[in-house]
């Protein structure tokens, strides 16, 4: 199976708050709203195919169908921590969808991800799941969260993240192919200490102000 392609949104707006994050000296406050901003771009993109129902409104001047997103068969999927961030800025979008959460935590000898927490809602077959991460490094976390939730029944997934390295890229789509990808950026590469080149830094340290 050939993999999906990747979608980089390089939309002005966005381009232009991710080079903000990227600064060193941004605060953490500041950190947070653009990664908030960002996300209710990204959401934009990711969503743009969702099927609508339609249903009878009435008007100031008449009655019409109208359509409508379902919200209750969509649902975000945080990556713990620092998907958090993402998940935000998609519900003030989408305030009706469900959300769930995965936490995971990168082994710092081996950079395996270790599950630590799983909660979704029912009806995992008949839901879009938006999984969320805003670092797409190694890949292998973003994987360990996707095959978990296809362990637990869902089969209509796509994954969003901030930025991407072409070696995380690589391994989602060797284990992943009929998953699509959408981003902010594709970086250069990942460093010894697999983060992302030239990259944010800890996302999650940089939202929460930790290190």
């Amino acid at each position: 199976m050939s993999a999906q392609p990747v979608t980089v949104v390089d939309h002005p707006l966005v381009q232009h708050k991710l080079t903000i994050m990227r600064k060193a000296d941004t605060a953490t406050s500041k950190f947070r709203h653009l990664l908030k901003e960002i996300a209710h771009l990204l959401c934009y993109e990711v969503l743009r195919d969702l099927e609508l129902e339609r249903i009878e409104i009435e008007t100031p001047i008449e009655t019409m169908m109208a359509p409508r997103l379902e919200g209750k068969k969509l649902c975000f999927v945080s990556i713990l921590r620092a998907g958090n961030g993402l998940l935000d800025g998609m519900l003030d979008l989408v305030p009706s969808a469900r959300v769930g959460h995965i936490g995971l935590y990168r082994d710092p000898e081996t950079l395996k991800p270790v599950e630590y927490y799983l909660k979704l809602p029912e009806h995992r077959d008949e839901r879009l799941f938006i999984v969320v991460d805003p670092m797409l490094a190694t890949g292998n976390s973003a994987v360990a969260a996707i095959e978990r939730l296809r362990e637990a029944g869902a089969t209509n997934i796509k994954f969003v993240c901030l930025l991407a390295a072409p070696e995380g890229i690589e391994t989602f789509q060797k284990a992943l192919p009929d998953v699509p990808i959408f981003t902010a950026s594709i970086d250069r590469e990942l460093n010894d200490h697999g983060y992302i080149m030239p990259g944010l830094g800890d996302a999650g340290d940089r939202m929460y102000g930790t290190k």
